[in-house]
């Protein structure tokens, strides 16, 4: 049995003022929207419980879902999270004085530095990650094993026909 629901609620007033207009779109996208807003709240608190903000997990997830030696150039990091150089080293300002990673010379070009995780990135990255699906497994509960998998190949499928071709940046790469 489904109840009606907030974005149900909105649909159901604009059908009242512009009776014309589809609004099937709002029962996706907005309802995806949504729930992006209500899940943000557990996902940062989550992070911070692990002296994190979003951003800053952001880059030591993706340094250490690059597999070992956990180090990548400035240039791959940014491009990942498609953010400017400038906001990568503000991250990386903040991330080294939390001695969650360095900066090394690169062998290849003594000008170029990497980004290495430390030790302690690498265990807070994992802990912070662990902590963060565990707690998301548990928002899906109302969905069953079943409706999971439908509703992820929908997702994909949806987010396969929006976005851009293979090598094109996308604002959402940094998910």
């Amino acid at each position: 049995m489904t109840t009606e629901d907030h974005v149900d609620r909105l649909r159901a007033l604009w059908a009242q003022e512009l009776p014309d207009l589809d609004t099937t779109p709002m029962s996706i996208l907005g309802r995806i929207y949504r729930l992006s807003n209500l899940v943000r709240p557990s996902i940062e608190a989550t992070f911070a419980e692990f002296h994190l903000d979003r951003g800053e997990f952001d880059v030591i997830a993706t340094i250490r879902r690059s597999g070992p030696p956990y180090r990548m150039i400035p240039t791959e990091l940014y491009r990942h999270l498609m953010i400017s150089s400038g906001g990568l080293t503000h991250r990386l300002d903040r991330l080294e004085k939390a001695g969650l990673v360095t900066r090394e010379r690169s062998d290849q070009d003594k000008r170029s530095f990497v980004v290495v995780l430390t030790a302690e990135g690498i265990r807070r990255a994992e802990a912070a990650f662990r902590e963060d699906m565990g707690r998301e497994l548990r928002l899906l509960d109302a969905l069953d094993e079943g409706e999971r998998r439908a509703l992820s190949g929908l997702l994909r499928k949806l987010a396969g026909s929006l976005e851009p071709a293979e090598g094109e940046a996308s604002a959402a790469d940094s998910v």
